[in-house]
Parts: structure tokens; C-alpha cells; sequence
């Protein structure tokens, strides 16, 4: 992958685990401004081993380290607890004719 794609993919996958910690899009604006202005203060950076072995690396391990122990997921979602709770009945064919 491309630098470019490898920094989005930290930037989405940090904003997704900042609102494991705050649910409500209120209090978690403030954190998804301070994450914005981490990427910001290097986006200036352009020696590629430096982005790698510097930016990259801190990045990833700061996601490792702030991982919620129960990340939140929506109800509806699989995996939550209202996943598939109410499906709808499976369609049958007509019930087989017996003779008594």
C-alpha cells in the first residue's frame, strides 16, 4: 500500500476507536480535533524512511495502546445484540397431502 492509503487507513481506524471510548458524537468532536491536528503537525514530512520508521510506527503503536477492552458496537450490527433477532419466517412450500 501506498503511504497515503496507510496514513487514511490509521486516521479512519483512530477516529473509530476514539468513539469506542466517547459514544456521543458531542463529547467525541473534541477528540476528533486533537487526532486531526496529530496528522496535520506531520503531513509536512516527506523522506519516506522517516515517515515509516517515525510517524507510521509511533501511530500504530498509540492505536495498540489506547484499544478499548470492549469496543462498542451497534445494536443492529453483527456481533451486537439485536443482530437478526427477529427473522422473518423462512417460505415454505405447501404442506405434503397424507392419506390416513
Amino acid at each position: 500500500m501506498s503511504t497515503k492509503q496507510v496514513v487514511s487507513s490509521l486516521y479512519r481506524r483512530s477516529l473509530k476507536l476514539s468513539l469506542d471510548w466517547a459514544v456521543h458524537r458531542y463529547l467525541w468532536r473534541g477528540q476528533a480535533l486533537y487526532i486531526r491536528s496529530l496528522f496535520e503537525a506531520n503531513k509536512n514530512i516527506t523522506d519516506p524512511r522517516q515517515q515509516r520508521a517515525g510517524c507510521l510506527e509511533i501511530f500504530k503503536a498509540l492505536l495498540e495502546k489506547w484499544k478499548h477492552p470492549d469496543p462498542y458496537i451497534p445494536p443492529t450490527a453483527p456481533g451486537g445484540s439485536k443482530y437478526e433477532r427477529n427473522l422473518p419466517p423462512p417460505l415454505l412450500g405447501p404442506p405434503v397431502k397424507m392419506d390416513l
